[in-house]
């Protein structure tokens, strides 16, 4: 049980002065849940680790057996969440204003890095407000974009409102890419960075290919095989896919279709679609298996801050067609290493989806050239980045405490004795 603190909060010492800083991250989601944000972050806090820092995660207990971990320079503080709806597999965080100013006051952080917009990311601000913490964040889900793939569109004004109060409260907000950037300063967000997202080729490599794998599926060496990976649910497009993939089979018709996640919408479109198979959600090696065994993956999502199957889906070596933006217009050079299709135009993403399917040889040239791209963006790197801006922002927080300090500091030794 954390303690109400009895005195004033004392700054020990200046983070700038050392070399390793200690590191407050709050995200409403983690592993082992399934999820790009989960994934990604995980992935940030490895990298930071490696490099020294000292790290507390703060997150939503998963279940009654979550303990959370403890290891060197690292320790997860657990707090209460509630299912989210429709997703009952993922937390939610609750607020807990008074029990972070509480841990903070104990075991004071250099920096608080805020991952997620929930009622835990906002309790994380105003804890780290009330006590004078350096504060940056991420913005990582378009959740404003997803109001007309839920029959909600008119909560866009309200969320991007909220989301812009949220972020523009922290120092420096990370983004993935220079077009994100861009939409979101037009809209009032302050102090962005773009910041890419890393992949771990290691793990999503063309030698995990599985021809037993696609045995099971039905496909034959020969056979054109097309992934999909993410949430199956509205915001992903999915209806596109489906018209794509009908289109591919009047010319190739043994293509099969393997749909790799989970969400509220599997069961619908496994009934509508029989001929596609739905093979639930997977990781580790195994989720890396399934990506390396395909031959094309096809992904028109139009609500992705990056979209992190991308850079997997060409570290895996396959043909990636996706809308040109995110990490697809980053990454893909189309006709060279992939295929890219005007933005959220339908009729464009099925044509190109067909293209793919009458060249099954230069769909696996495009994934040669992919994988080449994909294996330069190591999580080191990244995390670097990453790095050089949490510091930054320390160091011009530590200047403006100096700076607020310096009048009254000035005014006291001026004082005349006895005054």
């Amino acid at each position: 049980m954390l303690r109400e603190p009895q005195a004033a909060i004392v700054v020990d010492e200046f983070a700038p002065a050392r070399k390793h800083l200690r590191i407050a991250i709050v995200t409403e989601t983690y592993p082992p849940e399934v999820n790009g944000v989960a994934a990604t972050i995980a992935c940030t806090i490895e990298g930071l680790r490696a490099r020294q820092h000292h790290v507390q995660l703060v997150r939503p207990r998963q279940g009654g057996g979550d303990t959370g971990q403890e290891h060197e320079a690292f320790h997860e503080v657990l707090l209460r969440g509630l299912p989210i709806p429709r997703y009952p597999h993922l937390k939610m965080g609750l607020p807990a204003t008074r029990a972070l100013v509480k841990l903070w006051s104990l075991h004071r952080p250099d920096i608080v890095h805020v991952v997620t917009e929930g009622p835990l990311g906002w309790s994380a601000l105003q804890a780290a407000s009330r006590l004078k913490l350096p504060m940056s964040s991420d913005f990582r889900t378009n959740f404003h974009a997803y109001g007309k793939h839920y029959g909600v569109g008119w909560l866009y004004k309200p969320l991007i409102s909220y989301l812009r109060k949220f972020h523009n409260r922290t120092q420096l907000t990370m983004v993935p890419t220079e077009s994100l950037r861009t939409d979101l300063a037009v809209q009032g967000f302050e102090n962005l960075k773009v910041v890419a997202r890393g992949v771990d080729a290691e793990r999503f490599d063309p030698a995990r290919r599985s021809q037993s794998l696609r045995d099971s599926w039905g496909a034959g060496p020969e056979t054109p095989v097309v992934v999909h990976v993410g949430r199956i649910a509205p915001e992903k497009n999915l209806d596109v896919l489906m018209v794509a993939f009908e289109a591919m089979r009047v010319v190739r018709p043994d293509l099969k279709l393997v749909m790799v996640g989970d969400g509220p919408m599997r069961e619908e479109l496994a009934r509508r679609h029989p001929n596609v198979l739905f093979v639930g959600a997977r990781k580790g090696t195994d989720l890396a298996a399934h990506y390396a065994s395909g031959d094309m993956f096809l992904f028109p999502s139009v609500t992705e801050t990056f979209g992190n199957v991308t850079p997997e889906a060409m570290a895996s070596g396959l043909a990636v067609l996706a809308y040109d933006y995110a990490a697809a217009g980053m990454l893909i050079q189309s006709g060279r290493n992939g295929m890219l299709a005007a933005f959220d135009q339908p009729a464009d993403f099925v044509r190109q989806a067909v293209c793919l399917a009458q060249d099954l040889g230069h769909a696996r040239k495009l994934g040669t050239q992919a994988r080449e791209t994909a294996a330069a963006m190591s999580w080191p790197t990244i995390v670097a980045e990453q790095e050089a801006l949490m510091l930054g922002v320390v160091q011009a927080h530590a200047s403006a405490l100096n700076t607020a300090t310096r009048p009254a500091r000035t005014q006291a030794l001026r004082r005349p004795a006895g005054a």
